[in-house]
């Protein structure tokens, strides 16, 4: 049939009202048919017409354009956004989860979406390149439908970016959708045999550099290489909300009431089943909050742990770096028991702030608690040989905290691992200087990097005649609760190393120092 013809029957089929049929004898719609505009319609292609995203998805592409644009906290980023959408229950679970899988996944998704994309992907706009994260996260580790998580990212990316972009994501998504993660996973990964390192970056996630600090770290730390698989897939497991209570404040049986259960390993925690407790009352006063039990094991061993290993007079304690407060407030809470009072020293003023609202129901309580900004690498030289207890918790590249800050491995370099060596030698020599005789220092870390656990403190022992190290294994004990005190594996000493995959905490690091005791007459040293 030619053209020609096909052309002369459409002109010559129409209804009572003169308006144009189709082949089928079907009338048009609308004004179509007479060459006007096209009623009921929007003037867009069909395309272009997807409603906006959900809020949940909305939320989460803020949350990661905060994080990329601004350096923000996810942890502390993502609840304003919740509270700002109202977006709540199961919206909020949702939105959590892509959120911070995402943020966790995104190695593994650029080497996916680079191989659906004809470009280099830091030729993407970012939020474009945001907006695909999160789609291909859906599509490939959350239980969304295919076609639901396709169109909503699309709606998404026409919403922030616009339609031209709303077309390449969605025929990126497409792509990112014809195979499953693991098929995707075997196509781009690195073989394990020849770069076992690549591989495992973008089998979990992770840059090449920390995988092979990690690895180090293992090894260094005196465990096994081969449990690198566990470890880095502990580091992208969601943490269990842990809950501490502040000592005198609160008990167990109270929160067990509010929907807590028992924690696992330290005798100040509670667990909180899922969600955000912020609104629950003890919480909302002060006498709960929400730390991970590795920390607070870590101040325990201070706190409880180190009873009887300072021999000096142990009426004033130190939290060296004590923002944002949480273990100064679990310090501050046990100084009651031994007459003791805590400085609590941060750097910046927004972080005094913070240990400021961490410890004041203590304060009201009676605990003598006193916070200052000020330079803790200068507390040792202006309060010389006053303290009996010190912690320097010090500012670390947090690789063992990865599960709660999944932003920081990307965020975070090898560069930044030398200056921070620079800064964690000068705290623990002030925290050294600032120790009486007799009196214990607690070093600490969240992270289990070599050259700011082990070598920091060698380095630092090198220079100094009047410190010897403590076994920390029976004063981390002290804070465990007694049913798992038993079964704890707390290496061979004499430093503790908590790890996500074996302790289920963050990757703490505790080494315990004494100022060895002044001499006495008799040639002895003081007790």
């Amino acid at each position: 049939m030619s053209e020609a013809r096909r052309g002369g029957e459409g002109r010559g089929r129409r209804d009572d009202h003169g308006r144009p049929r189709d082949q089928q004898g079907r009338t048009r719609s609308g004004a179509r048919g007479q060459g006007g505009p096209r009623r009921g319609y929007s003037d867009s292609r069909p395309s272009e017409r997807s409603r906006r995203s959900t809020p949940s998805r909305q939320v989460a592409f803020e949350g990661l354009r905060l994080v990329r644009e601004e350096d923000s906290y996810a942890n502390l980023v993502l609840p304003r956004l919740l509270r700002t959408h109202q977006v709540s229950g199961r919206d909020a679970a949702f939105t959590t989860e892509l959120f911070y899988g995402a943020l966790r996944a995104q190695g593994r998704l650029d080497a996916i979406l680079a191989a659906c994309v004809d470009r280099p992907l830091e030729k993407l706009d970012p939020p474009l390149l945001d907006v695909l994260r999160l789609g291909a996260y859906q599509l490939l580790d959350m239980s969304v439908a295919r076609h639901a998580a396709t169109s909503e990212t699309v709606a998404l990316a026409r919403s922030v970016v616009g339609a031209g972009a709303a077309g390449f994501a969605n025929a990126v998504l497409r792509r990112v959708g014809e195979q499953d993660r693991e098929q995707w996973i075997a196509q781009v990964a690195p073989d394990r045999s020849t770069d076992p390192t690549g591989h495992l970056a973008v089998v979990h996630s992770h840059p090449r550099w920390v995988v092979r600090a990690l690895s180090d770290a293992l090894a260094g730390h005196g465990r096994s290489r081969d449990e690198i698989d566990e470890l880095l897939a502990a580091q992208n497991a969601a943490p269990a909300v842990s809950l501490v209570m502040r000592p005198g404040l609160t008990d167990l049986d109270e929160l067990i009431d509010h929907g807590a259960s028992p924690g696992r390993l330290s005798v100040f925690a509670a667990s909180w089943p899922s969600g955000d407790p912020g609104g629950m009352d003890p919480v909302t006063q002060g006498r709960v909050a929400v730390q991970d039990e590795g920390s607070q094991l870590a101040a325990l061993a201070l706190a409880l742990g180190a009873d009887d290993l300072v021999l000096a007079e142990d009426h004033h304690w130190l939290d060296l770096c004590a923002g944002p407060g949480g273990k100064a407030a679990l310090l501050g809470g046990l100084t009651v028991d031994h007459d003791a009072d805590l400085l609590a020293v941060e750097l910046a003023e927004h972080r005094t702030q913070l240990v400021d609202r961490a410890v004041a129901t203590l304060q009201e309580a009676g605990c003598e608690i006193t916070t200052r900004t000020a330079d803790g690498t200068a507390i040792g030289a202006e309060l010389p040989g006053r303290f009996s207890r010190v912690l320097a918790d010090v500012p670390c590249s947090g690789l063992g905290a990865l599960r709660r800050r999944p932003e920081a491995r990307w965020r975070r370099t090898p560069a930044d691992i030398g200056q921070l060596t620079t800064l964690q030698r000068a705290l623990l020599t002030s925290a050294l200087d600032a120790a009486a005789p007799g009196g214990v220092v607690a070093y600490v870390t969240c992270s289990p990097h070599l050259a700011e656990t082990r070598l920091i403190v060698a380095d630092v022992l090198k220079t100094r005649q009047d410190i010897e190290e403590l076994d920390a294994r029976d004063p981390v004990r002290a804070g465990v609760l007694p049913a798992a005190r038993g079964d704890i594996e707390l290496g061979d000493g004499p430093a503790v190393q908590l790890w996500p995959h074996v302790h289920g905490t963050d990757a703490m690091y505790i080494h315990l120092l004494r100022k060895r005791p002044a001499p006495t007459e008799e040639g002895t040293t003081a007790a």
